[in-house]
């Protein structure tokens, strides 16, 4: 009887201290250089609906269901995605827009849990004509879920789909 008292209070206590070690924030981002003007490069990537271009997690899903409110490339600016296992469901809106600097983005995710992050990309004039383009994402992650970020290696998983994205992006600019 008091062996399992005494169990039961180390893994509590064990739960308390996975829960105070663990990260509270993260944040992911990469970059790439593109052979283009920033101008170009930023007309592009403030249309979200372009983001199906190049995006890795559009190549996971192809068929996912989206829906778009409001004018695209324009603060309030709403995508919703309903897709399978790999990209869940959720919505992006454009909440801020610096022309030839910056789109910030909030991203809700609703499945497969529910979160809420700050997502960014930015470019900056690195010039001959070149753009240096960075894309992240950030956000909090609340007890106890961030106990989950002590055996998951977010900027690892994500950022080998950032690596992808960019990529893409980098293929499809240059080459229009």
């Amino acid at each position: 009887m008091f062996i399992a008292f005494y169990i039961i209070i180390a893994i509590i206590v064990l739960l308390i201290i996975l829960v105070v070690i663990a990260p509270k924030q993260f944040e992911v981002h990469r970059s790439i250089v593109i052979n283009k003007p920033v101008p170009e490069v930023f007309q592009y990537l403030k249309l979200i609906k372009n983001q199906n271009n190049w995006s890795p997690w559009k190549k996971k899903d192809p068929n996912m269901k989206q829906e778009y409110f409001g004018i695209d490339g324009e603060v309030g600016f709403v995508s919703k995605w309903e897709g399978n296992k790999d990209v869940g469901t959720g919505e992006q809106e454009i909440m801020r827009i610096v022309e030839n600097k910056t789109i910030e983005a909030r991203l809700r995710f609703f499945k497969p849990w529910k979160s809420q992050s700050n997502a960014f990309t930015k470019v900056e004039d690195i010039g001959d004509g070149k753009t240096k383009v960075i894309w992240g994402f950030s956000g909090e992650s609340k007890p106890p879920s961030n106990v989950f970020f002590l055996f998951f290696n977010m900027d690892k998983t994500v950022g080998k789909d950032f690596e992808e994205g960019l990529a893409s992006l980098k293929e499809i600019l240059e080459n229009n």
